[in-house]
């Protein structure tokens, strides 16, 4: 069912996410600071602008795309990339670049990218006070995959991925999971459902569900707990 989006102005609460329309579009406009995203991400909203000339969209799907790292699959091909040593799989090293190549990645059927330089800044910001985090693979010195996205409670928040080389994010990908499996993180928001996630054990589960398990992880991990950006 289609529903008018909410419009919010710099001082608008987000609205009821059941106010969302069937796409998971819910609102648009604001302005993308951080602390307006950390309180997104926590009512299970995130931003998805469509070009730096348009307003902010704000969305929260039903249902919700998350994969629980206990339960990745990985591909034999795969295992045996990893093994290789091929990639060298390195942290919160390089987020900046990691976000502007998943900017500049060609993706079919869109024109452009929603990595806009506000939203680079926004994010960086977040990466610099302890929210927003890098995973790179690189080979010979230089940056060739990765991802990054943003972890709050016990949720892994997936924004986007690259690669420059075959396999250099997936490789990234499956370190991350395993990492998050170490550290006790419940859940990996991939937000919308896509053939990539659900090829590593991704499945969907209704929103009101995803909802409860935001904030309600007692678990400790090396990115921790932070009660504000």
């Amino acid at each position: 069912m289609w529903r008018r989006p909410v419009w919010l102005d710099d001082e608008s609460p987000f609205p009821p996410v059941e106010r969302a329309d069937s796409h998971g579009l819910l609102a648009v406009g604001g302005t993308l600071t951080p602390e307006r995203v950390v309180d997104a991400y926590r009512r299970g909203i995130f931003p998805w602008p469509t070009d730096e000339h348009m307003p902010v969209l704000w969305w929260s799907p039903d249902p919700r795309c998350v994969l629980r790292p206990r339960d990745l699959r990985v591909s034999r091909s795969l295992e045996q990339r990893l093994r290789s040593g091929r990639f060298d799989v390195r942290f919160d090293t390089a987020f900046e670049a990691v976000m502007r190549a998943c900017g500049e990645v060609a993706r079919p059927g869109q024109d452009g990218t929603w990595i806009t330089d506000e939203m680079v800044s926004t994010y960086v910001t977040l990466h610099e006070r302890g929210f927003a985090h890098s995973v790179e693979s690189w080979r010979d010195g230089k940056l060739v995959g990765g991802l990054y996205g943003v972890a709050l409670d016990g949720v892994f928040s997936g924004e986007s991925m690259f690669y420059r080389e075959r396999d250099a994010s997936k490789v990234a990908f499956v370190t991350l999971m395993r990492r998050l499996q170490e550290w006790n993180f419940d859940l990996v928001d991939c937000q919308m459902e896509t053939e990539h996630p659900l090829r590593f054990g991704a499945t969907t589960i209704p929103r009101t569900e995803f909802l409860k398990a935001l904030g309600g992880s007692a678990h400790t991990s090396r990115w921790g707990r932070s009660d504000g950006p």
